[in-house]
């Protein structure tokens, strides 16, 4: 993962956020989870990190098979029920997650895999291109009003 200059952490009572810009190639996903399981052991959240490395994994290998530059922006916001990671890159086009896979193709699982991890997903476009979120919902934070 190329880092670009920009890391931003913002630590506060009101909102807690991890944003990078990074280069979607395979041979850095493993650095992005790394980096992303660390913040989240970070803020208290370990028993999400591997459900955030799967989906943080199917993001970015979306955006090296569907974005030409590869370039894209990763964020984290803690959250008080989870946390939310999302990835933003410069194509408009919304992935479309197909409602059964083919298991025998060699593509095509990932949104699938990403929707039965992710408690909640979805994709807007942005300004600048698109943004595809995950929201996961951590086990033990406090119900609402509590």
């Amino acid at each position: 993962m190329r880092q670009a200059s920009s890391l931003d952490v913002t630590d506060g009572a009101e909102l807690r956020t991890y944003r990078t810009r990074l280069v979607a190639v395979p041979q850095r996903f493993a650095l992005a989870r790394r980096s992303v399981g660390a913040q989240l052991r970070l803020w208290g959240y370990d028993g999400l990190v591997d459900s955030a490395a799967m989906c943080v994994t199917e993001l970015l290998a979306n955006v090296h098979r569907h974005v030409s530059s590869h370039e894209c922006g990763l964020t984290l916001q803690a959250l008080p029920e989870g946390v939310r990671i999302s990835v933003s890159d410069r194509s408009p086009a919304l992935p479309v997650a197909e409602e059964e896979p083919d298991w025998h193709a060699e593509r095509g699982r990932g949104l699938f895999l990403l929707s039965r991890t992710a408690d909640r997903w979805g994709s807007e476009r942005t300004p600048t291109g698109k943004e595809v979120w995950v929201l996961l919902l951590d086990p033990d934070a406090a119900p609402p009003g509590a």
